[in-house]
C-alpha cells in the first residue's frame, strides 16, 4: 500500500492553463496542440493511419491481471458509464502519443470501489505548483466548468506522462517532432492538387505580339482573362483546343526537374511522419523501405518498439493508482496472446525445452506458467 503524500507548503495559484514548451509553433506550422492535431490527425492520411494503428492495437491488446480475472480489466475496456466509443486504453494511448500526457479520473461507486475510469483531455488540464515547484493541484477546465484535483492521496487524478528533458511536469508528445514533416506533406498534397486542377502541368502564357507594337487595353485584357478562366482553366478543360485572335500566340511552360520533385519530397515527409510516430513505414504502404523483409517482421517491430513500451507505461501507472482500492493489483499485456509475437514464444519454448539442466518446475517458471497450468 502506498503512503499518503504529505504537503507542508502552500499552493501557488496559477494564472491559467500552462502551455508545454514543446507546443511552441515553428514558423508557419500550426500553433498549439489543437492546430497540430487538426493538421496531422484530421488532415494528413499518413499521420492519421499511423496514429489509428497504434491506438487501435493498444486498445485491443490482451490484458491480464494479478490476481487473475480482476474487475479492473473490464474497466480498461470501457469508456465510462454505459458510453460507447473507444475504450480507455485506446484513448490513453492516443493522448500519450499526441500530447505526451494522459489523465485518468476514477469514479467511485457506492461500495467505495472504482466503478468507471474516465480519460480527460490533456489540453484541458493544467498543473499548479507549490512554493518549491512541486505539483500540488491538477485543474481541469471544460468551458466554464472548473474542477480541482489535489495531487497525491486518494481521489486525485492519475497523470501519466512521457519523458521531457526540459519540462518538470509535462511530457512531450510526437506532434511537435512530426509537425514539420506534416506541414511539408500537406503542402505537397496541395501542390499536387493544384497541378491536377491546371491540367497536371503549368498552364503556359498567352503572348500578344501585334505588328504595330501596341498593347491590350484594360477592357481587352479583362475580357481575355475571363474567357481563359471560364473556358480553358481547370482539369475539366484539359486538352481543349484554343481559338486565338490576331496577335495572340500560346507559349507553353514547363517545370524544372527540381520543381517537379515534389513527389519525392512528399514521400520523404511521409517517412519522417512514420518515424516520429513509431510506425514502420512498410505498414503504411510507403515505397522504398528495405529495412524489413516483410510485413510480419514490420508488425513485430511495431509491437516490440512502440506498442509494448507504451502499454507497459500505461498499465504500470494504472496498476499503481488502482492499488489505493485494490492492494496488490498488477496489470500487464499477455504477450502469449499477441499474434505478432507468436514466433518469439515458439522460440522461447524451444530453447527452454532443450535445456536439459532445468527441471520441469524451473521450466514452467521461465515460461511464466503457474503450477497446475
Amino acid at each position: 500500500m502506498r503512503l499518503p503524500f504529505v504537503r507542508t507548503k502552500s499552493v501557488a495559484p496559477a494564472s491559467g492553463p500552462r502551455i508545454p514548451s514543446w507546443a511552441t509553433p515553428l514558423r508557419d506550422e500550426p500553433a498549439g496542440y489543437a492546430g497540430q492535431v487538426q493538421a496531422a490527425f484530421l488532415a494528413n492520411p499518413v499521420a492519421a493511419r499511423a496514429i489509428r494503428m497504434i491506438t487501435e492495437n493498444a486498445g485491443s491488446a490482451p490484458v491480464v491481471s494479478t490476481p487473475a480475472g480482476h474487475p479492473a480489466v473490464e474497466l480498461l475496456r470501457s469508456c465510462g458509464f454505459g458510453a460507447s466509443g473507444p475504450g480507455l486504453l485506446e484513448t490513453l494511448a492516443g493522448h500519450m502519443l499526441l500530447h505526451g500526457n494522459a489523465f485518468v479520473d476514477v469514479a467511485v461507486g457506492h461500495d467505495g470501489l472504482p466503478a468507471a475510469l474516465f480519460a480527460l483531455r490533456p489540453e484541458r488540464v493544467s498543473i499548479e505548483v507549490d512554493d518549491e515547484g512541486w505539483p500540488a493541484t491538477h485543474v481541469y477546465r471544460a468551458g466554464s466548468a472548473v474542477r480541482r484535483y489535489p495531487v497525491g492521496g486518494d481521489g486525485g487524478l492519475l497523470h501519466i506522462r512521457s519523458f521531457h528533458p526540459t519540462d518538470d511536469h509535462h511530457g512531450a508528445g510526437c506532434l511537435g517532432a512530426a509537425a514539420s514533416a506534416v506541414a511539408v506533406h500537406n503542402a505537397a498534397t496541395t501542390w499536387n492538387k493544384a497541378l491536377l486542377d491546371n491540367a497536371a502541368r503549368p498552364s503556359g502564357a498567352l503572348v500578344y505580339q501585334p505588328g504595330d507594337g501596341s498593347t491590350l487595353s484594360p477592357d481587352q485584357y479583362s475580357r481575355l482573362r475571363t474567357e481563359m478562366e471560364a473556358a480553358f482553366a481547370g482539369a475539366a478543360n484539359a486538352g481543349r483546343p484554343m481559338l486565338l485572335e490576331g496577335g495572340l500566340s500560346w507559349q507553353a511552360l514547363s517545370l524544372s526537374p527540381a520543381e517537379m520533385d515534389f513527389a519525392g519530397m512528399r514521400e520523404a515527409a511521409a517517412r519522417d511522419i512514420a518515424l516520429a510516430l513509431g510506425v514502420p513505414p512498410l505498414l503504411l504502404g510507403l515505397k522504398g523501405d528495405n529495412t524489413f523483409a516483410n510485413y510480419r517482421e514490420a508488425n513485430v517491430a511495431l509491437w516490440r518498439l512502440t506498442l509494448l513500451p507504451l502499454l507497459a507505461r500505461l498499465l504500470g501507472a494504472l496498476s499503481a493508482h488502482l492499488q489505493w482500492w485494490w492492494p496488490g493489483l498488477s496489470l500487464r499485456v499477455d504477450r502469449d496472446a499477441v499474434p505478432a509475437l507468436s514466433e518469439d514464444r515458439e522460440r522461447l519454448w524451444a530453447q527452454v525445452s532443450g535445456a536439459d539442466f532445468l527441471d520441469p518446475a524451473e521450466k514452467r517458471r521461465i515460461l511464466g506458467l503457474e503450477d497446475g497450468q
